[in-house]
């Protein structure tokens, strides 16, 4: 069930037994709740590697419908990635993708890992792992408008600004990108207090990582294949930063967060920042009060 980057840190951590118990639920059919979870959603994001293979996480956005299970390892989305989107060209073909769809004003997730292949206008996911994950660390906010602006040009870089690194630093929530040695996609989200995403320098972030479902499946990728993508977003005004670099495990936690079983430091190798690019506009979040 779990690869060895799993097993590993979750022998590193003693959960284990947690672990195997926590993950008798992961299906590879869709069950009936989680379809209709999926259909009320407004957005998902998406986890696969571009074709040099950088990781990425990309979001996609529609109208409640517009991902949809259509048999029990079938799920279509009703949108692709725009041309500046750095997966727009990867989700021409077939890829391994990872996928979490979160429903941010009743702090619910979940997440799909398989396959995905290019359908006219959209994106088919045959489903290998289907699961849930609990509550904690969700922000809670509204959508309070869906844009139908242009949005701005995207500017790439290999550094930070001084004003991404001002959005990052306002962040409490972002999504990570990662896959396992066999390339696999894993999709997964973080959350926490602002400033929990911490900025190093123009070119390296930490962020502590704090305890969830005891499956360790982000950790368990990096822990054998650094190479991982993120997603920020200014909820408020659609700007999307998408990140791809490499990450490392930090064991110590002394001088990290209260409550974070590790950390991970990050290295910035690409930047693109898509001004307005998300059409849901959110208001003001209601942190989790599992936040340390």
């Amino acid at each position: 069930m779990f690869h060895p980057g799993e097993l590993a840190v979750q022998r590193r951590f003693g959960q284990a037994e947690i672990a195997d118990r926590v993950g008798r639920s992961i299906r590879t059919e869709i069950p009936a709740v989680a379809a209709a979870f999926l259909a009320e959603q407004p957005m998902v994001v998406l986890a696969a590697a571009d074709t040099a293979g950088r990781l990425w996480a990309s979001p996609l956005t529609g109208p409640a419908g517009f991902v949809g299970a259509i048999d029990d390892t079938s799920i279509d989305i009703a949108a692709r990635p725009e041309d500046d989107d750095p997966l727009a060209e990867a989700l021409t073909g077939d890829v391994a993708v990872g996928m979490i769809a979160l429903q941010a004003p009743r702090r619910r997730r979940m997440r799909v890992n398989g396959a995905a292949t290019p359908l006219v206008g959209g994106i088919r996911i045959t489903t290998e792992q289907v699961y849930a994950n609990c509550p904690k660390y969700i922000s809670r906010r509204e959508v309070r408008a869906v844009s139908t602006g242009i949005a701005g040009p995207a500017r790439h870089s290999t550094a930070l600004t001084a004003d991404q690194e001002a959005m990052i630093a306002a962040a409490d929530t972002f999504f990570v990108a990662t896959a396992d040695a066999d390339g696999h996609a894993d999709a997964s989200h973080r959350g926490g207090n602002p400033g929990f995403l911490e900025v190093l320098s123009p070119t390296r972030l930490r962020w502590p990582d704090y305890r969830g479902n005891s499956m360790f499946m982000t950790l368990g990728n990096l822990a054998v294949q650094p190479r991982c993508g993120l997603l920020i977003a200014d909820w408020s005004t659609g700007a999307l930063l998408q990140l791809t670099g490499r990450a490392e495990l930090i064991w110590d936690t002394a001088e990290f967060t209260v409550g974070a079983q590790c950390a991970v430091d990050y290295t910035v190798e690409r930047v693109i920042e898509r001004p307005g690019t998300l059409a849901l506009r959110w208001g003001a979040p209601e942190l989790s009060p599992h936040n340390p």
